[in-house]
C-alpha cells in the first residue's frame, strides 16, 4: 500500500502522546504517511491486515495482547509484512523473541530521530535491520536448538554470496554493504534476491537462520553504525 510514493505506516503502541509524537515525526520528513494507529495487540492485527501499511512500527508491552504476539499473528497471516519493533524494553531474550516472530527492524526508543528516519526507510525498502548484538545471541540459540540440514551443509552459494550473506545478517544495510564491497547498493540488493532464491527462503528471516546455522556469524560480528 502506498500513497503518492510515501511508505505508509501503521503505528501501535498504548500511549497515545507516543503515537502522536510519531506520527509528528513520520510525516514532518515528507517520506512516510501514517494510515492508522493502534493501541494494543488486538487492534494492531486488525488495522494490519485491513489497512496493509507498508511498515508497520510495533511496541511489545501492551494490553490485550503484546506485541509479540501481534508480530506473529500478522507475520502468518500476511508473511510480506515489514514490523520494526520500537520497544522500551531491555530484556535481550524479548527482543529475540521479536525476531524470531517476524520482525523485520528492532529500535529502543530512546533511538534519535534520524537513526529512526534512517532504519524506517531501510525496513520499508526490505532490509533486515537487526542490531548485531541481538543477532549473536539469536544465533546462540539457533545453534543450541537447530541442526543443520543436510542442504545446509552444502556450499549453495559462491564465497562472494557468503560474504554478502554474512554481512547481511551482521545487520548492514545495502549501502553499507556495498561501500564495504566497492559495490553499487542495486548490485547487493540484486545479490540479496538470488542468494533468497538460492536458499529456498521465504523470508529474510530464514536467510539469516541460514547463517547462523552455517557458522557466517561466528566471528568477527559488529554492531550497526
Amino acid at each position: 500500500m502506498t500513497t503518492t510514493n510515501k511508505t505508509t505506516v501503521l503505528i501501535v503502541d498504548d500511549h497515545s502522546i507516543m503515537r502522536d509524537g510519531l506520527q509528528e515525526v513520520l510525516e514532518r520528513s515528507g517520506k512516510f504517511t501514517v494510515v492508522g494507529q493502534a493501541r494494543d495487540g488486538i487492534e494492531a492485527v486488525d488495522e494490519a491486515l485491513s489497512l496493509r501499511p507498508d511498515v508497520i512500527i510495533m511496541d511489545l508491552i501492551m494490553p490485550a495482547k503484546d506485541g509479540i504476539e501481534a508480530c506473529r499473528e500478522i507475520m502468518d497471516a500476511a508473511p510480506e509484512s515489514r514490523v520494526l519493533v520500537l520497544t522500551a524494553a531491555t530484556d535481550e531474550d524479548v527482543a529475540i523473541q521479536a525476531v524470531a516472530a517476524g520482525a523485520t527492524g528492532y529500535l529502543q526508543k530512546f533511538t534519535g530521530k534520524e537513526k529512526l528516519l534512517e532504519t524506517m526507510q531501510d525496513v520499508a525498502e526490505g532490509e533486515f535491520r537487526i542490531p548485531a548484538d541481538i543477532m549473536r545471541r539469536v544465533s546462540f540459540r539457533v545453534r543450541d536448538t537447530a541442526p543443520k540440514s543436510e542442504s545446509e551443509q552444502q556450499g549453495v552459494l559462491t564465497a562472494r554470496e557468503r560474504e554478502i550473506l554474512t554481512l547481511f545478517a551482521q545487520g548492514q544495510s545495502y549501502s553499507q554493504i556495498a561501500d564495504i564491497r566497492g559495490n553499487r547498493p542495486l548490485t547487493v540488493r540484486n545479490a540479496i534476491y538470488i542468494i533468497r532464491d538460492k536458499l529456498g527462503a521465504k523470508s529474510k528471516q530464514e536467510m539469516v537462520v541460514w547463517a547462523v546455522r552455517n557458522g557466517l556469524l561466528d566471528s568477527n560480528t559488529t554492531d550497526n553504525p
